[in-house]
């Protein structure tokens, strides 16, 4: 029986090389709990993938624990999906046998997952795709695919390295909203990584700021708004408020800039 729980104690990543050691991911501790949409969030190159690639277990732990259903993270598992930057879509099956892949591989019920595979095809908008190709579809359109595909073999975990950072602005928020639409009727603990302090304010329970390398985490912020959130969310005095502040603990202060203040306690919307 899995919980959806994420529970990372003391992590640290360092890489050997031959003639140095760099410290990529320093102390970091936390936990998500079932349900839970946490955001990952810090300057380039900091360690947030490192991080959530540990957690998927394909990265290994230097010292501590990640404990995914109370489990010690070995390796892969079969309820955690995964999303990359790129759709990573196999170039020469369809839409729907790209969906079904995952559940191909772990001889899962084809007739179940064949069920649930065109439910979220049609939940992300892509009826009357199925028979299309990648290179049939546009950036966005891949990565809908890419979205019913991590969520095909129903997992409890979901884990997303920055999924969106090569589509252009319009189509960025476009997939945040699609996102937010499937999160209403496919709800799992999410881990998502993102340069974006709006995307992350937007789609997270929770967000955790990580420093620049070795990582630590320097903030974990509840965030206020009740959901479902509507995009007009973006333009509240709350909302910027927020974001101003995650951007002054990311961006080191310049001379005669003040440190951020911080966030006051405000009511769900």
């Amino acid at each position: 029986m899995t919980d959806g729980t994420i529970h990372a104690t003391h992590v640290r990543k360092i890489y050997e090389t031959r003639t140095d050691r760099i410290e990529a991911v320093a102390g970091v501790s936390f936990t998500a709990k079932k349900g839970e949409f946490i955001a990952i969030l810090g300057p380039s190159g900091c360690g947030k993938s490192t991080l959530l690639m540990m957690c998927a277990g394909l990265e290994t732990i230097t010292e501590g624990s990640i404990l995914l259903d109370g489990r010690p993270v070995t390796g892969p598992r079969p309820t955690t999906g995964i999303m990359f930057q790129d759709s990573t879509l196999l170039p020469w099956k369809t839409v729907l046998d790209n969906v079904l892949f995952p559940a191909k591989i772990q001889g899962r019920d084809m007739a179940k997952a064949r069920r649930h595979a065109q439910e979220l095809i049609e939940l992300v908008g892509l009826k009357g795709f199925e028979g299309k190709r990648p290179h049939e579809l546009s950036g966005g359109m891949r990565q809908r695919t890419a979205i019913c595909r991590a969520l095909v073999t129903d997992p409890d975990i979901l884990l997303m390295d920055e999924p969106f950072s090569a589509l252009d602005a319009i189509t960025r928020d476009e997939m945040n909203e699609a996102l937010l639409a499937i999160w209403e009727t496919q709800v799992k603990t999410a881990l998502f990584v993102t340069h974006s302090i709006r995307e992350a304010v937007f789609l997270a329970d929770r967000v955790l700021v990580m420093t620049r390398r070795p990582a630590r985490i320097v903030e974990d912020l509840a965030i206020p708004f009740a959901r479902p959130r509507p995009p007009g969310i973006q333009e509240s005095v709350e909302f910027n408020r927020i974001c101003g502040h995650l951007r002054g603990l990311i961006e080191p202060p310049r001379p005669g800039r003040a440190a951020p203040a911080p966030v006051p306690e405000m009511a769900a919307e």
